[in-house]
């Protein structure tokens, strides 16, 4: 990772015995932005390691007994991973064109408790996805207009080709965009128009979280944000990419970000 200049941004700087840094072009004296990668104290053999077993997908608990850091530093170098993930994922530009809508509850099987939309202890994910292409993903507190219209807002461009089921609070669409409304018989489609794209992500997403054997309801939105990430980069090697990011990517900015 190059710390440029604060002052004048230029890339190439002396190294001073207290730890901070000179500028070769203007002489500004700053302390260097750490990035996650030089953050953690282990060799660099054990974090390749680990950004290979979380790019294959293999779940901390599982890879344990091939580390030679503790369990807890395995589990904290996998959730900077994910927030660093997360974030990568709420920068992203708004989608356009064919676009598919859908809402989706999230969470264990709700003994004794009621069912539906007003189950408790669930989570309501709200998704849009383009067809043939990239996923946004937001939790929700409710299914009502206005907060899935603020979602569509945020995340959408005007003039897009919306897909989405019957339901009410999607009737304002006309104004924005092209709505076509997917009528169902039974949980199919009637005719031609269907959802199948975001109702194949949410299968996709429960699959990938079942591994997990559960994940806690403070940290879902990291395990959302990487869900995300990998399927918007399905068709790439994703780990030389996690690694770099790993490598940009200032602490500090992490912890801020995992603070909100």
């Amino acid at each position: 990772m190059k710390n440029r200049c604060p002052q004048c941004n230029f890339g190439r700087s002396w190294q001073l015995q207290d730890g901070r840094k000179k500028c070769r072009k203007c002489g500004k004296v700053f302390t260097p932005k750490k990035s996650i990668w030089n953050h953690y104290r282990i060799s660099n053999k054990e974090k390749k390691k680990l950004v290979e077993y979380f790019s294959l997908g293999v779940p901390v608990y599982r890879a344990r007994f091939r580390l030679s850091c503790s369990l807890k530093t395995a589990e904290k170098f996998y959730r900077d991973i994910r927030m660093v993930l997360t974030m990568q994922e709420q920068a992203q530009e708004p989608l356009q064109g064919a676009l598919e809508m859908d809402e989706a509850l999230f969470g264990g099987k709700n003994k004794g408790g009621k069912r539906g939309w007003g189950a408790q202890r669930k989570i309501l994910v709200f998704g849009i996805i383009k067809r043939n292409g990239k996923v946004r993903l937001s939790i929700v507190p409710n299914r009502r207009r206005h907060t899935l219209l603020q979602e569509i807002i945020k995340h959408t461009k005007p003039g897009s080709l919306y897909y989405t089921d019957d339901y009410k609070a999607y009737a304002s669409l006309p104004l924005r965009g092209d709505h076509v409304v997917v009528h169902k018989v039974k949980g199919k489609p009637k005719g031609r128009d269907h959802v199948n794209g975001i109702e194949g992500f949410w299968s996709y997403a429960k699959n990938w979280l079942y591994q997990y054997r559960g994940v806690h309801k403070k940290f879902f939105h990291l395990y959302l944000g990487e869900i995300s990430f990998r399927f918007n980069h399905r068709e790439e090697d994703i780990l030389p990419y996690i690694t770099r990011l790993l490598q940009e990517t200032d602490y500090e900015k992490v912890r801020e970000f995992g603070t909100e």
